[in-house]
This record gives structure tokens, sequence and C-alpha cells, in this order.
């Protein structure tokens, strides 16, 4: 039945007043209430409202507080405004509707300019004006209000304590949220949720799941704030096991649960876990948004599969900056520069504005292929033409550029002549091309800049060991390791993983962890058989330990990446892509293997570093030897 078959029409948008009959009555006051609360779009509402001011029913005040209520539920927020100012007696419960309006409509400025009016009139609030004003309060604005529902005895009240919990937990005041938490004198689900956020937001992703692990029902929120919480803090295997979790407790995950979930298969380059959740998504009913989209254009290039992402971005009817943007970010990391470029040139011809994001990857797109004077082009357009300030990312992107082409002073000096302050990873950054170029002195420079400024890192002293290293000055780099181990910093070890069906397997160099070490190992013995037999040679120079050249040999042969190109050769069919993920930038002896290993074995390898993705086939790379 239709929310105005009570009535029809013609009785709601009423003929001229001659016409009604002397007797007639409208509806009982409860009807129309009804309406108003069961009317589903503005139209049928402003004609309830047309038909109560035809009969001078317009400051009833159940009536005027439901239309009042209704305007705002259906996203007509002046309308609801205009019905407030034009009651003549307005209580709590019109004052807290108003608030919780603009509440929700992030206007909390406004919201607090109504409670104060509200005192003003000598109005007194309740639980409900209190949780209305707590919603996504700003963190200040909420600690005084908190002080006024202790003030006025709100404070203890199930729905204000769990916008209290909310408020601290947003605002990184983890501390105090736990402890209006602990007090609560009654824990909803809503509470617990609040509380796991809190943790998730901060970083303590296993409080949260301490709390999570003990709720008696989840529903799709709590499950969300979780798999997001292990996804943004760097867990994405974990995010992968709730999800399937998820799944098996029957709660139909949503848009936000894909999202998250999309992310962390980005995270862990899972290309299979990632196709079946696209898979899932077409089979179960949820759209394709923008938002969405974009997410899996993100996962499949992340994931090594420009083709598959490509698709999607096609595919889309509608594309935002922000899909464009994700997709020359793609191009940019695989080292596809000119399908960036041209992508670029595209997305300008349809009359879209570029951001700062546009940019990075624009900028990234010329280091992976050397354009140094496009990429000066480029950084200075951005606010010659766009208006757009370049960022500490943008400095990253060029330093890179320059500094991958062998500019180092030029790199050095545009570093020093920035606009903003620079960071550990800038000067990183160059400090890795002064090691790729061997300029000991340059680099020297820079550490004692580092430390004299306090921004050295475990990475600063790591690269320029590698720096001593690699010109063959052990006493420098027994200095450095003696100051990293004096000061407590330690190198990050390198790791590389594969996803064979639908599972994520982790190596460490020289690993012997795994369950099959003994097989991965016999087939790096078959490897190294077939890379002799090519004439290979190890590159015992990238070998930075100051060892003999046969431990050299065996250092090499155990990276983290070949354990798992070995372990993707005996698991999966002969002619399967093999997909390897490093947490570092690949070495040039693991990368020459590789080339080597793709030609061998007709299979396509492709390693995706700390810096980019390489497609190694047939013999050959497709960055070019450069990265």
């Amino acid at each position: 039945m239709s929310s105005i078959s009570l009535f029809t029409t013609a009785q709601i948008v009423t003929p001229p007043r001659t016409t009604i009959k002397q007797n007639y009555h409208p509806p009982p006051t409860d009807k129309l209430a009804f309406l108003i609360d069961k009317s589903k779009t503005i139209r049928e509402l402003l004609q309830i409202h047309a038909f109560l001011l035809r009969h001078g029913m317009e400051n009833h005040p159940v009536l005027n507080f439901k239309l009042q209520r209704s305007y705002s539920s259906l996203g007509h927020l002046q309308h609801s405004t205009t019905l407030f100012r034009q009651t003549e007696t307005r209580n709590v419960y019109f004052y807290t509707t108003i608030i919780h309006s603009h509440t929700i409509s992030g206007l909390h400025s406004e919201a607090l300019a109504y409670y104060i009016q509200m005192l003003s009139e000598y109005v007194e609030p309740n639980a409900f004006t209190f949780s209305a004003l707590l919603k996504g309060c700003p963190f200040e604005s909420g600690k005084s209000l908190h002080c006024q529902a202790i003030k006025l005895g709100f404070d203890l009240d199930t729905y204000v304590r769990t916008a209290l919990v909310d408020i601290y937990a947003r605002h990184c005041d983890v501390i105090s949220a736990r402890k209006l938490f602990d007090t609560m004198p009654e824990r909803t689900l809503v509470s617990l949720t609040a509380m796991i956020t809190g943790y998730a937001k901060n970083g303590n992703v296993d409080e949260a799941r301490a709390l999570f692990n003990g709720l008696d029902e989840r529903d799709v929120v709590c499950w969300n704030v979780m798999i997001d919480g292990y996804t943004q803090y760097g867990r994405p295997n974990e995010a992968l096991d709730l999800f399937r979790h998820m799944l098996l407790s029957k709660v139909k995950p949503n848009e936000v649960t894909m999202l998250s979930i999309l992310s962390a298969c980005g995270q862990l380059g899972a290309l299979e876990s990632g196709q079946w959740v696209h898979s899932y998504m077409q089979n179960n009913g949820i759209s394709i948004s923008v938002l969405v989209g974009t997410a899996l254009i993100d996962m499949y290039s992340k994931c090594g599969s420009l083709e598959e992402a490509r698709m999607v971005f096609d595919g889309m009817k509608f594309k935002d900056v922000v899909a464009w943007n994700s997709m020359i970010v793609g191009y940019a990391m695989h080292g596809f520069s000119q399908e960036a470029l041209e992508l670029f040139k595209d997305m300008r011809r349809k009359f879209l504005q570029p951001t700062d994001i546009t940019f990075i990857g624009i900028l990234n797109a010329c280091a992976h292929a050397g354009l140094v004077s496009e990429g000066w082009g480029f950084f200075r357009s951005m606010e010659d033409e766009f208006g757009i300030d370049p960022k500490i990312e943008h400095y990253g992107c060029m330093v890179n550029l320059l500094g991958r082409a062998g500019h180092l002073e030029e790199a050095y000096e545009l570093i020093k002549n920035m606009s903003i302050d620079s960071d550990p990873v800038l000067w990183g950054t160059l400090l890795g091309a002064c090691r790729l170029h061997g300029n000991l002195n340059l680099g020297e420079e820079i550490v004692k800049f580092l430390v004299e400024h306090d921004l050295a890192n475990s990475g600063t002293f790591v690269l320029l060991s590698n720096i001593y290293a690699a010109t063959g000055n052990w006493d420098g780099v027994a200095r450095v390791r003696a100051k990293m181990k004096e000061t407590g910093l330690q190198k990050e070890p390198g790791c590389s993983s594969i996803e064979v069906n639908n599972k994520v397997h982790e190596f460490l160099a020289g690993d012997l962890n795994h369950p099959k070490s003994e097989k991965i190992y016999k087939m790096i013995d078959e490897m190294n058989e077939w890379l002799k037999a090519q004439g290979y040679s190890p590159m015992t120079d990238t070998v930075l330990h100051d060892i003999e050249d046969a431990e050299k040999e065996r250092s090499l042969e155990v990276h983290s990446e070949k354990l798992a190109i070995a372990f993707g050769l005996i698991s999966t069919k002969s002619g399967r892509t093999i997909k390897v993920v490093k947490n570092l930038r690949i070495c040039m002896d693991c990368h020459n293997v590789a080339k080597l290993i793709s030609k061998i074995t007709g299979r396509k390898i492709v390693v995706r570093d700390r810096n980019r993705f390489h497609h190694f086939v047939d013999g050959l790379c497709s960055c070019g030897d450069y990265w």
C-alpha cells in the first residue's frame, strides 16, 4: 500500500476553499503522523505539509515535530531548520531533533549553537540531547560536553556513555575511553564497537582483537572495524584470515568490507585472493561503485595484473580523478611510463583537473624511465599551471629521478633549497643514489648532516655501510655497524612472499622454517646447475660482508626472493606466472638470476620490490635494467 493511500492525493492537494464541504473533517492526528513517518520522498512530504497549511494545522506540536524530523531524514535540512524557527513553543524534543539533524550532516558548530540557544531559553536538555550532540563531536567540544553531562547527571546513560567512549577513542585518548568503557553500567554492541575502533585506529590491534573475541554477537560494522585495523597497520594476512571467518559466520560483507580486504590483498600481492574477492562481489550483488572500482584497480596493479586493472578501469561507467590516478600510478609502478603519460593526456582531454596524487604517479613514471627533462617539466607545471604546491612526496619523486639518472649534485641542491622541511626518507633516497653511483664523499656528507640534525635512522646507517662495503672500505663498515649496535638500531631483514592456492608463503634469507624447505633447497641446487650452464657467474661484489667468495656465493643463493621463486617452481604448474613480493629493493644478482630463470623455464616471473614491479620474460626485464 502506498504511504499516502489512507486518503487520496486529491484530499492532500486540496481544491479551492469554496469546494470544501462545510462538514469536512481532516483525518485524525495519529493518521497524519503515520503518513509523515512513512513518507519516503520529499514530494510526498511536501504534499502532506501543504495539506496541514491549508487546514490551519501548521502549528500542531506533534505534527510539526514529525515534519521537522522527516525533512531532515530525507536530506532537506533547510526545510527542517525553517520549520524549527517558525515553531512558537520549542521544547526539548524540537531542540534535540534540530541538533541531531545538524550533527549527522557534520555541522557540529551549528549544533552547538542550537544547544547554547536551548539553554538560553531555559529548556533543559535530556540524555538524547547529549547523545545527539556528542555524535562525531570535535574533541575539545566533546570534553566540555562531558563536563556538562556529569553536572546534569546524564553521563551514566548508556547512549551518552557510548558517545563519550567514541569521542575519546577517535581522538587517540584510548586510556580515557577505556576508563569510561570499564565503568559503563551496561555494555552494548555499539559501545564495544566504539572501543574496538579506538584500539584499532590507534594501532592497538591486539587489544582490539581481545575485545572482539569476547563479543557474543558481531554485526558487519564490528567485523569491518577489526578487518580494517589489521589492514591499516600492516597485518594483511590476519585481515584475510578474519574475512574468511566472517564469511563462515554468515555475516554478509558490504562495500566497506570490500575496500579493506582489497587493500589487504594489494599489500600482500595476493592476486588469487583478490580475484576471488572480485568474483564474490559480482556473484553477491555488491555493486562496483567508483570507490570499489578504484580499489580493484589498485589491488590488481599491486598484485601484478595490469591487464585486469585496465579491464576494471575501462568497464567503469563513471570515473572520477581518483580512479584515473589509480590507473596512472599502476602503470608507473610497473615501469610502463609511456602508458602512464598517455593516460595523463587522455585525462586532461576529458577536462579532469589533476591532483597532487596524479603528479606523484607521473613523476614516478618519469623516474622509472630516466625522463629527467620531462620530469622537471611536470614538476614545474604543478604550481605554474595547476596551482598545486609540491609536497614532500613530489620532492621525493624528483630526488629519485635525478639520483637514479646520476644527477646527484642537482638532487642535493633541490633538497637544500626546498620550500618545506625535508625528512629522513628524502635524504635516504639520495643516499641510495650515492650508493648506486659510488659517490662516497657526498654520502658521508649527507650522513653527517642527518646525524647532526637528529634525522638519522637505521636505514641511514645501512646505506652508508653499503656504500663503504661497495668501495671495499671494511673499516668504515665496521665503524657504522658498531654505531648501529651502540644506538640499538637494526637493519630491516629482507622478506619475500608468494601466493600459492590462496595461501601466502613468506621467506627470509636462508629460511629453513618452511614445511617444504628440503624440496625448496633441492630446487635451488637445480637452479644453480641451470644457471651455470647459461654461463652465469654470481655477483659476489654485491655481498656487503667481508667474507670469503665461497661464502658470498652461498649467501647469494639463499636470498629470500630466490627461495620464493624456487617454491613457486615446485608448487605451481609448468607455464604459470610466478609472482613474488619483496619488502626491500631487489639486488642486482637476484635480478640477473630472475631474468635467466624466466628464459630457462619459459615462465614469466613478476617481482614487486619496494620501488617498482619487474616483469621478467624470456631473459629480459620490463625495467630495462634501470631501477
